[in-house]
Formats: structure tokens, C-alpha cells, sequence
């Protein structure tokens, strides 16, 4: 197929709007959407998606070399074509291997219990009973599936807020030297990505999304992307959580 360059810029100023796009997953047409500073909402009760099994998806990419981006952009006005060509990924090197992104998430019921979900201390969760929330899987290596938490929204009613947060367990503050995203997959197929965008260099922390009820009783997911340089204590500092934190180890490391 051809392309003119009016069609060409045309297709591209459209594939950068961040409305509603389709996706297909496992052979059923799903929708796919993307949190960012300007659509910043999603409402779960509004879109029908409140109810069974949220699926929280961590996975990253990491980025070949740091000024590879703007050396993407600038050979792409000479050569647009190349923004169809997908970006390179670093392999198995010493870089990829010491960086540790973990999911995590603070949580708060209507009953006031407060508490943690994560790789750390070997805080898993439960699905069945509070908080309602269970992490699986711990990928070192930022492969497609990466991390999974499932929330277990027939049970919204006894939760009050949730705060989904990504940090570094081991390794260098890699933020920035990668493509970190966090994807919200409701019972009924939707998708609702949000990208760890403009990352400060030396951040082990970033707050991603919190999901809280209304007080027409609504469940909104809303995007944060904060970042801090320090961990959960002040992941939990910044959004008043109240918890006493010490420094703790993941099950099986010394």
C-alpha cells in the first residue's frame, strides 16, 4: 500500500489521540483504553466493568539506549515509515538483569483495615476473603506476562480505596532507561492502560493508579503517576495511608 505524506501525518496525528481504540484478545474484540494526564478517569461502575475479577498486569521493556528515544523521533521526520517499525529491546545483558520492577498495592476497606499487598514479606493476599486482593507471579526479567494481581471486585462494597504502585526492588533506579506499563483488564474484556511516562532519573517508586469509591457509591480508576525516590513509606506519606513500615526482604533471599 501506498502513502501519501498529507495521509500519512493524517493517520499518525490520529494513532497519538488517546481515545478509545479496539484490541483483540484471545480471538474476542475488546476495548482498550488509555489513562493519561488529559482522560485521566475511568469509571468501572459506569462502563458496566465492577463486578468479578479485575486483573492488574505489570510489564516493561527495556529501552535499548537513553537518548534512544529522541534519536527515534528525529530520524522519524526524515524517514516516517520507521515509527511503524517496533522498538528495540535489550536482551539478557547485565543491565536487564538487575532491575526488579515489583506490583504492589495499599489497600483500605469500609471497615478500616489497612494494609499492603506484595512480593515483600510474602504479603500475597486472598482472593476469597479480605482484602480481597491476591498476587501471583514475580518476573525478574519484564517478559509479556510480567506481574499479576487480581482483585476481586464481587466484593466492592467492603473496599474503600486501592493504590496500585510499581517500585524497584533490586537494581539500579531503572525508571527511566525503560517502557513500564500497568493494565487494568475488567471481567468483560476491557483494557485500561496506563504508561509510567516521564520518569525522574533515580525514582524506585511510582503510585500508579488508585481506585476508590465515589460518594454516589461509582468505582473510579484514576491515574496518578507519581513518582518518589524512596518506597512504599512514602508512597504511603504521600496519600496519608497512616502504616508503620520496616525494611524487609523477598521469601527466599537472604
Amino acid at each position: 500500500m501506498e502513502w501519501d505524506m498529507a495521509s500519512l501525518w493524517s493517520y499518525l496525528r490520529r494513532s497519538r489521540e488517546p481515545a478509545q481504540k479496539f484490541d483483540t484478545v484471545g480471538g474476542a474484540a475488546s476495548y482498550a483504553y488509555e489513562l493519561t494526564k488529559r482522560y485521566p478517569e475511568f469509571s468501572l461502575t459506569r462502563r458496566g466493568a465492577d463486578t468479578g475479577t479485575l486483573r492488574v498486569d505489570l510489564s516493561w521493556r527495556m529501552r535499548t539506549e537513553l537518548g534512544g528515544s529522541s534519536h527515534r523521533k528525529l530520524n522519524a521526520w526524515r524517514h516516517p515509515l520507521e515509527l511503524f517499525k517496533p522498538a528495540e529491546i535489550q536482551g539478557h545483558t547485565q543491565g536487564l538483569a538487575n532491575v526488579d520492577f515489583d506490583l504492589g498495592c495499599l489497600y483500605e476497606l469500609t471497615n478500616g483495615t489497612k494494609g499492603v499487598v506484595q512480593p515483600l514479606g510474602g504479603l500475597t493476599g486472598d482472593f476469597g476473603d479480605p482484602p480481597y486482593i491476591k498476587l501471583s507471579g514475580d518476573d525478574r526479567f519484564g517478559t509479556a506476562s510480567g506481574e499479576q494481581m487480581y482483585i476481586n471486585l464481587d466484593n466492592k462494597d467492603e473496599i474503600k480505596r486501592l493504590l496500585i504502585f510499581v517500585y524497584i526492588y533490586d537494581g539500579v533506579a531503572a525508571f527511566s532507561r525503560a517502557n513500564v506499563v500497568i493494565t487494568l483488564v475488567t471481567s468483560d474484556g476491557k483494557h485500561v492502560e496506563i504508561g509510567l511516562t516521564d520518569p525522574p532519573d533515580q525514582a524506585h517508586s511510582c503510585a500508579v493508579v488508585l481506585i476508590e469509591h465515589e460518594a454516589d457509591g461509582a468505582l473510579v480508576a484514576r491515574r496518578q503517576v507519581k513518582y518518589t525516590y524512596g518506597f512504599q513509606s512514602e508512597i504511603d506519606h504521600l496519600y496519608g495511608w497512616g502504616m508503620s513500615w520496616a525494611r524487609g526482604r523477598k521469601a527466599g533471599r537472604a
